[in-house]
């Protein structure tokens, strides 16, 4: 009986040095995390401390702004993207809440800035958030400085995220609530409809 066992813990010996053991990496806090993705370490660097800053201090009433881009969309003081593509504005202003869309994926706000009742521009709550007016209306962001398309790309979705990150909505029907906000939109034409990223959204109480 010796001998099947020693055969049997011979094979047994065989199969354990074959195996390896896989030890879970360590888990990384937000600013690791961030050091090791280019993208994240951009955003935690920039937002808050620059992004914000030349929102607040480029941007145009709003009310002035759409009267512009009425006028001429090439002329209205935005920053068109590589390639003819959309113009990129940056502004602020107040309004009230005509409706709240807060179940669809995309959900906006429809904001009457004009005090006609009919809404004039739309705040874009997420999670889902349609442009890249974050990134290419900052002198800051720069194609060259990412290694390629796809990183340039989620960096315009990061920028979204954090924005929609930092919105306080309180519970309850929004309509008929004054907002206060800034942030940044893009158009490609001037029929199209101002939906803004906002990087500053102060909603008031329930009149």
């Amino acid at each position: 009986m010796i001998r099947p066992l020693l055969a049997t813990a011979a094979c047994l010996a065989m199969m354990v040095s074959g195996c390896k053991i896989v030890r879970d990496p360590p888990k990384l806090t937000a600013s690791e995390l961030a050091a090791t993705d280019p993208v994240a370490e951009t955003v935690a660097a920039t937002y808050d401390p620059q992004l914000i800053e030349f929102v607040e201090n480029n941007a145009v009433q709003v009310n002035i702004l759409l009267q512009s881009i009425a006028a001429d969309l090439s002329t209205a003081g935005g920053v068109q993207a590589a390639g003819g593509g959309a113009w990129n504005f940056v502004t602020n202003g107040q309004g009230v809440i005509v409706a709240a869309d807060r179940t669809s994926r995309a959900a906006l706000l429809d904001v009457d800035v004009n005090a006609d009742g009919v809404a004039d521009v739309q705040i874009q709550l997420g999670p889902v958030v349609r442009g890249t007016a974050l990134r290419d209306a900052a002198p800051f962001y720069v194609f060259t400085d990412f290694r390629d398309q796809i990183e340039y790309a989620a960096l315009s979705r990061a920028l979204n995220e954090r924005a929609i990150a930092g919105l306080v909505l309180s519970d309850g029907d929004l309509a008929g609530r004054e907002v206060d906000f800034a942030g940044a939109f893009a158009l490609r034409s001037a029929a199209d409809p101002v939906q803004i990223v906002a990087t500053r959204l102060t909603i008031g109480t329930a009149p």
